[in-house]
């Protein structure tokens, strides 16, 4: 039987919860951006753009190192957060939820704005003429349209999370019980005498989540889509 040890059990616990907490963190603002650069129409959209996809092609130490330097305890949104509300970011695990979210935020807001472009502009407009107000023909004819674009943009935000390294090192550190999420902790025991053994359980369990995530999207997805044509 495959039972977990006292550190698989961490580090998976911690691993969901700085996830979870990028993805329902970003996700408002992910959703916001997708609709500006699917529907909007303003100077400096392909910029925005480009800003937006930027942690996609930068090395995950880049933006690790600008995170500590923006949110760490003496960079100006770090010191001003810690100054007038007493929260800091760096080196805890709600600054591994920020850097998990800002390399993932790509991806969310990529799939998302492709499954918004796929929507029938003429059947929103069919439900304005009807009387709908705009924010009841979104959450009645836009939303479940776009639903499995959505919740696929979720769940590789989520699974994109669950494997981020690079960012959380440089920016939160490896610390037990705090920030050492999977990846950080088989790094960890990569680099320890004698622990081949506790990293190939680590890959297997990180493995079989991230499959577990993605295999979860595409039943809902094809769900949704079921339902949709029904």
């Amino acid at each position: 039987m495959f039972a977990l040890t006292p550190l698989e059990i961490e580090a998976l616990s911690l691993s969901l919860l700085v996830s979870g907490w990028a993805v329902a963190g970003s996700l408002p603002l992910g959703l916001a951006c997708a609709w500006l650069l699917a529907r909007g129409r303003f100077p400096g959209k392909t910029l925005l753009d480009g800003v937006i996809h930027l942690p996609l092609v930068l090395p995950p130490v880049v933006v690790g190192y600008g995170l500590l330097v923006l949110l760490g305890r003496r960079g100006p949104v770090g010191a001003w957060l810690y100054d007038w509300f007493g929260i800091t970011i760096a080196f805890t695990w709600k600054g591994a939820a920020v850097a998990s979210a800002v390399v993932a935020f790509p991806l969310m807001v990529r799939a998302i704005r492709l499954s918004l472009e796929g929507v029938d502009r003429g059947l929103e407009q069919a439900a304005r003429t009807l009387g709908c107000g705009p924010v009841r023909t979104f959450l009645t004819v836009t939303l479940p349209l776009m639903a499995p674009g959505l919740l696929a943009g979720v769940i590789l935000a989520f699974a994109r999370s669950l494997s981020e390294f690079g960012a959380t090192i440089t920016f939160v550190s490896n610390i037990p019980g705090e920030t050492r999420t999977l990846p950080i902790a088989l790094y960890a025991l990569t680099q320890a005498p004698g622990g081949d053994d506790a990293a190939f359980r680590l890959c297997v369990i990180s493995v079989v989540v991230a499959f577990a995530a993605l295999l979860a999207s595409e039943v809902l997805a094809r769900r949704m889509q079921a339902r949709l044509k029904g």
